[in-house]
């Protein structure tokens, strides 16, 4: 929503459908409309852009980076505005290219030889990703700062406990720099983290981390008994999703 001083607006909506039904009336509303149509078009091109190819994506995504601009400027839309989502476009364009390279990534290594790491092991000693093979892998990539991830730990646990005794390990690597070590290292004994608790040796520039084209957390990937990947963008603990897999794999 963008608002200035002076605006007066209302806005219905279908609860049932949200989005796709939003409709501003008002001062201001011509704003807020703009956003909300940009808002589905920019979701309708996610979902047919990001299985193309990459000739054909770079095509589209140019055009839709044309049409979206022209757009804006054509609209009698209040300058300030125009600037302010100038601005929030151009980062938005340079997302949707990451995400791509990020799935296109992920579709090549899906049913491939996983990445492997070795990494220290919070219990002391350093633990390779080849110590589990026969077993399924269940990873996850954080870090002590990232909010999201702390939130999924109450659920990566109740997960842990479900499946313990089963045929899945549960690997959780940190992404902490270095100078935060210690902070790693007593957050997962105040916390009482389960699991197998690991530190990568670079943060973001560790290999494995890289490998997977890891550019936010956390980061789920599931790797099966021979060592390949099941899936390099798994669901998260919260997801009922995950559940469901898992019981189907560990029978």
């Amino acid at each position: 929503m963008y608002l200035k001083n002076g605006d007066n607006l209302s806005m219905t909506m279908n609860t049932k459908e949200f989005d796709e039904t939003i409709v501003y009336k008002g001062q201001g509303a011509e704003e807020n409309n703009f956003m909300v149509q940009k808002a589905l078009k920019d979701e309708q091109f996610e979902l047919i852009a990001f299985d193309k190819e990459t000739e054909e994506f770079n095509k589209m995504f140019e055009a839709k980076k044309t049409a979206d601009f022209e757009s804006l400027e054509k609209g009698k839309l209040d300058e300030t505005f125009k600037a302010t989502v100038k601005k929030m476009m151009t980062q938005q364009f340079s997302g949707m290219q990451r995400m791509y390279t990020e799935n296109l990534l992920i579709k090549k290594l899906n049913g491939n030889p996983s990445p492997s790491f070795a990494y220290e092991n919070h219990k002391g000693g350093v633990t390779k990703l080849e110590e589990f093979k026969g077993k399924y892998v269940y990873i996850d990539v954080w870090a002590t700062w990232c909010a999201p991830c702390r939130a999924e730990i109450p659920f990566l646990k109740k997960i842990e406990e479900k499946y313990h005794g089963k045929n899945i390990e549960f690997v959780s690597i940190s992404i902490d720099t270095k100078k935060d070590y210690d902070k790693w290292k007593k957050f997962v004994t105040d916390k009482n983290l389960g699991g197998v608790q690991l530190f990568a040796d670079n943060d973001w520039n560790s290999q494995f981390v890289k490998d997977f084209g890891t550019s936010g957390i956390p980061r789920f990937i599931l790797i099966d008994p021979k060592g390949n990947v099941l899936n390099a963008n798994a669901d998260r603990p919260s997801s009922e999703e995950l559940d469901k897999v898992l019981s189907e794999l560990v029978k």
